[in-house]
């Protein structure tokens, strides 16, 4: 295993300095500050619970009156698992499946359906292809089922999006973590109020090695923010800095139909790993919204965020596996993608009346346009090397032939209504539609290449009916409707650009519980989706085609709050049965029509516990369940069911915390993703582990 000299940039020193300070400021005065907590009925930095989300309505709404499933991983939550990563935090949202993002991305399914551009931040659209930091964010919320009525293409199973952590409180807080296999993060949030201006800062700097052989991380994340208070108006401006810098891993190929039996750290790449096999991807953004009352009861929000994201990627996968011999022959590949672009949301919200019904009335229009620049050079056959023990070669950066240099350009422009009815003190109506023009434009510089060019004009409502016969329970139908363009958020290429897009339809009907005084939220959803027009490939012209329908039927339940006794919990659990009902394609020699859709569990269940304890002791522990998934569209390769055990323990004297984190107690050897459409990149979960944490409020 590679071992890295921890060697701090500027932004990490400065991190570990302000720990340093806050420390030593303490030790001089003998006494640490006092922590003055004001008590609430809902505590929203300690609780597990979350009763209100704009992701789903973007205007503040309970989450009772929505008739959609809301899944919200708040900031205490995330604490106590000690999570870092967007896989840490969604393995506690059901219905989510994990996948290996080509080594180089966060990636999942949702409800069965591929997720990999339904990324957004604070509502607007955040799709570049990278591995996000927590230091800035509040809480993610998983919005599930088609959403385009507020959120434009894609979102068949669902969307994420995170939300960021902005001024308005006075807060000074630094924290050291330390890990198994070298991890060392710091960790900063500093946050002022005065009368004209509020401010924020978050920040990491996170270096460590892995359980994979060659692997390593070595991550900054710096996001300052300022709200100016205009008269009666609010200017929110944010910033936004994060470079991650890793091994390109595809984990492990498959041998008689499951992930080849060998040690979790084994890598199948080139032995130069570090120097050819990685990825560094960097993402500056900036962002403003404006908020501001009107008369009349109107209210006027304008958001807007612009984006800067490079990434500089090498790898190495497996390209086949020989079971007879027991050989693997290793592919190579380079990408490198420079995107920039931007979005601008004009909001206008209204609240009236029309006789005895009340209204809560939101009008947008959103604009947009991403460029996305190119180049790609694949080699085959690089190198064969043994299955269970395999002689890594020495590879080069750059090898093989120029299979992509091109610029693509997707330019947005939308409108959309939604309307929040109060029908009676017992019936609400949740009604929206949305109308997009979406262009999408090739322009290649490789000779003879032709360039490409479409443009898709469609429609995405929503309707729902809520039923509320107490204050404590909440009974809802709905149904909404998706779009997914060719390419998505991918130049479109001569195979697809002349076919249109593909449509999701979901209905969902469930209810939403409040338990103990509202300390404690339940839910149950069941749904079904469709997805139709998914392309394929013609084995007969080896053309790509719009033939293809998939379907999700699901049960969803979940928990959320302070059981009796003071302990907090946070559960969830998914049925889903998604099968591809509908194609000619072939995979694997496999007829693909019948199969179950990818990284897709039957079963998979969540829980965690937490209680505090007397003399300023938390305890906490969790288990999660992860039933079969098939890692590729033929089925011929199954990720077998797991089970993990978790715990942690928190330790708080007054400005200082102490929490040690246990994963995996039982060192259990499972697979926590794979890629989806390839049954030999198949990425082994972590042994057991362990991480300490020192936090300090200031």
């Amino acid at each position: 295993m590679q071992h890295h000299v921890f060697k701090l940039s500027p932004l990490g020193l400065s991190l570990l300095l302000a720990f340093q300070s806050g420390a030593l400021h303490a030790a001089e005065t003998g006494v640490l500050p006092e922590v003055k907590v004001q008590a609430s009925s809902i505590d929203d930095s300690e609780s597990y619970q979350a009763p209100v989300s704009r992701s789903a309505t973007k205007i503040d709404a309970p989450l009772r009156d929505i008739p959609q499933t809301v899944n919200v991983v708040p900031q205490a939550l995330i604490r106590d698992q000690g999570a870092h990563s967007m896989q840490d935090v969604l393995r506690n949202v059901p219905g989510v499946g994990l996948s290996s993002g080509d080594g180089q991305r966060d990636q999942v399914t949702i409800r069965g359906f591929s997720a990999i551009a339904d990324q957004f931040i604070d509502g607007l659209r955040d799709d570049a292809l990278y591995f996000r930091d927590l230091s800035n964010i509040e809480r993610v919320d998983v919005l599930k089922g088609p959403a385009a009525v507020l959120y434009g293409r894609g979102s068949s199973g669902g969307l994420i999006n995170r939300v960021t952590k902005k001024p308005g409180e006075n807060l000074g807080e630094v924290a050291v973590t330390v890990g198994s296999w070298g991890q060392q993060r710091a960790e900063i949030d500093i946050a002022r109020k005065t009368e004209i201006a509020d401010f924020r800062v978050t920040g990491a700097s996170e270096l460590a090695d892995s359980f994979r052989e060659p692997q390593f991380l070595n991550r900054e994340s710096l996001a300052p923010s300022v709200s100016l208070k205009l008269g009666d108006a609010t200017l929110l401006l944010q910033g936004e800095y994060t470079a991650d810098r890793r091994v390109t891993d595809f984990g492990v190929p498959a041998y008689q139909g499951r992930p080849v039996n060998v040690d979790p750290g084994k890598y199948y790449g080139a032995a130069n790993a570090a120097d050819v096999d990685y990825t560094q991807a960097r993402v500056k953004a900036g962002g403003a919204a404006l908020e501001k009352p009107l008369a009349g009861g109107l209210k006027l929000r304008n958001a807007f965020r612009y984006y800067d994201y490079s990434l500089d990627r090498g790898n190495t996968t497996v390209g086949s596996v020989n079971e007879a011999k027991q050989t693997v022959s290793l592919n190579h590949g380079a990408l490198r993608r420079q995107d920039d672009g931007f979005f601008n949301q004009t909001e206008l919200t209204q609240t009236l009346a029309t006789g005895a019904i009340s209204h809560q009335l939101l009008y947008g229009i959103e604009v947009g346009r991403q460029y996305k620049d190119q180049v790609t050079y694949s080699a085959t056959n690089v190198a064969t090397v043994a299955l269970f023990d395999p002689v890594l070669p020495q590879l080069q950066r750059i090898m093989g032939t120029l299979t992509t240099d091109n610029l693509g350009v997707l330019t947005v422009s939308s409108a959309y209504v939604q309307d929040l009815l109060t029908l009676s003190s017992q019936w609400k109506a949740l009604v929206g539609v949305r109308y997009d023009v979406f262009k999408q434009e090739t322009h290649e510089r490789r000779a003879g290449q032709p360039n490409l060019e479409r443009t898709d004009r469609e429609w995405s409502p929503r309707a729902g009916l809520v039923f509320q016969p107490t204050t404590q329970q909440s009974y809802y139908l709905s149904y909404s409707k998706s779009f997914q363009p060719s390419g998505e958020t991918f130049a479109p290429t001569g195979a697809n650009a002349d076919l249109a897009p593909e449509e999701t339809g979901g209905l969902e009907a469930g209810g939403k519980y409040d338990l103990f005084d509202g300390r404690l939220q339940a839910g149950a959803a069941v749904f079904r989706l469709t997805r139709d027009h998914i392309k394929a490939v013609d084995p007969a012209t080896q053309q790509t085609i719009p033939v293809g329908k998939q379907q999700t039927d699901g049960v969803e339940l979940t928990l959320a709050g302070k059981l009796p006794g003071g302990v907090q919990a946070f559960a969830g659990y998914a049925w889903l049965d998604s099968t591809m009902v509908k194609s000619v394609a072939v995979e694997s020699g496999q007829q693909v029509q019948g199969k179950s859709a990818t990284l897709t569990p039957t079963h998979s269940a969540n829980l965690w516990l937490s209680k505090d304890l007397p003399a300023g002791f938390n305890v906490g522990g969790g288990v999660n369940y992860v039933g079969d998934r098939y890692a590729n569209l033929g089925n011929t390769v199954t990720l077998p069911a797991y089970t993990t055990l978790d715990a942690a323990v928190r330790y708080r004297l007054r400005a200082l915390d102490l929490q040690l984190n246990l994963n995996n107690l039982t060192d259990r050897k499972y697979f926590v993703a794979g890629h989806g459409s390839n049954a030999n990149l198949n990425l082994p979960g972590a042994p057991r582990n362990a991480a300490l944490t020192a936090r300090y409020a200031f």
